[in-house]
């Protein structure tokens, strides 16, 4: 199976993204066989090599766990673009590929004469996709940001929490990890096609705020059809019942459990040896159960507070009902079977050792991806690139590092 040829082999890609939005989703080109060069410099190093958590022992740039997970399957060069010879080698590595993407504020590609209207001179048929925050025009478009502003600015964060309480959010970074990087390639593969139809590429402008609000579900509709602002649901949904996280037997043990259908209900019941009170006619329809959802969660928590979360989950899948255990880190990594199996892998570092990274989350029939190599060090191909891509001759390589071009 590794022998077998990716289906993106032959594809080039110049990232200048950094951070998470961009760089997660060229992974993903990366993991389906695409040549994805990640161009950094030493003097403005991707925020993530400097973040925890690190390996043991060592806090250098290159042993960073995020960063490390969020660039396999990438070569990895220096490139100084504030020095005129790096802005003319970009342009020459733009010149050789099919994909440009960056994640920066706008204009500032354009200021590094690396904007769309200057590549397509030297390639026409570059694929150019840009991922400012609000997009490249508008009132706002000089606004930049990261995952958890755009997560605030979305609304996302507003309907995330419990009614009366400040938001919380989703936790993590949402936006720069589910849709943005996603979003992103899926327009990125519908401009290959379109290539590979018409022989012409096209500019892509993926404004990381609009992408982020089609994940906000219907809270627009329901304020554009109905001017109704919605608000947090905590835990519940108004198509479901019961619905929650209910607490279980142990220290901080949690197991989440959704009942959609009067079948899952039944099911429900079935699975609970049928007591009583879930007879009730209070709690026979949907709608009787919203009506009394307080009480019915009060119920629901008795039973599941003598039972570990593991048996509530297994016990009420079983049945054909929506349960899930909540999960530690520690959890996710060595006890969901489902995941271990499925997506991590392991990989060697050469600086951080042994490393459990995100598999390939794509999963496609005939034609796999993979990951074929760990992260990148820093600049650890510039030889690659710059003499064998770009056939700079040894001489004029190391005076490009003394005059820190290539730093």
């Amino acid at each position: 199976m590794a022998d077998k040829k990716l289906p993106l082999e032959g594809i080039r890609v110049a990232d200048f993204s950094w951070v998470s939005a961009g760089p997660r989703g060229t992974r993903v080109l990366g993991n389906f066989g695409a040549e994805v060069i990640k161009i950094e410099s030493a003097g403005r190093l991707d925020l993530n090599r400097g973040r925890p958590p690190f390996m043991p022992g060592n806090r250098g740039v290159n042993a960073t766990a995020l960063f490390n997970n969020v660039n396999c399957d990438k070569l990895g060069i220096t490139l100084n673009l504030r020095h005129p010879k790096g802005r003319e080698l970009a342009k020459k590595l733009c010149a050789i590929s099919d994909i440009v993407i960056d994640n920066f504020n706008p204009g500032v590609m354009k200021k590094m004469g690396l904007g769309y209207d200057d590549l397509i001179k030297i390639k026409p048929d570059i694929i150019v996709i840009s991922m400012p925050v609000m997009g490249e025009t508008g009132p706002r478009a000089s606004y930049g940001g990261y995952g958890m502003g755009i997560e605030a600015i979305s609304g996302l964060k507003y309907i995330s929490g419990y009614p009366g309480k400040m938001p919380l959010g989703t936790g993590i970074a949402y936006p720069d990890s589910g849709p943005n990087p996603r979003h992103a390639m899926v327009a990125v593969m519908a401009a290959l096609h379109y290539r590979n139809k018409t022989g012409k590429g096209q500019f892509i402008e993926l404004a990381q705020y609009e992408s982020t609000v089609c994940f906000t579900g219907t809270a627009l509709l329901e304020y554009t059809a109905n001017n109704k602002i919605q608000g947090p649901w905590g835990g519940r949904l108004p198509n479901a019942a019961p619905h929650g996280t209910y607490r279980c037997k142990g220290d901080d043990e949690w197991c989440v459990i959704a009942v959609f259908t009067d079948d899952e209900w039944k099911a429900f019941k079935k699975a609970i040896d049928n007591p009583s009170w879930a007879n009730d006619k209070k709690f026979a329809t949907l709608a009787d159960r919203k009506k009394n959802e307080d009480e019915l969660d009060r119920l629901v928590n008795a039973w599941t507070l003598p039972k570990g979360a593991r048996e509530v989950m297994e016990l009420l899948q079983n049945a054909g009902v929506g349960a899930g255990v909540i999960q530690t880190g520690r959890d996710l990594l060595d006890n969901d079977q489902q995941l271990i199996q499925r997506h991590y892998v392991k990989v060697e570092h050469p600086e951080g050792g042994p490393q459990t990274v995100d598999g390939v989350r794509i999963k496609l029939s005939a034609t796999p991806g993979r990951i074929q190599r760990p992260a990148p060090l820093l600049g650890e191909h510039n030889e690659y690139v710059f003499k064998k891509l770009l056939g700079i001759p040894d001489e004029e390589f190391d005076m490009l590092l003394v005059d820190q071009v290539l730093y």
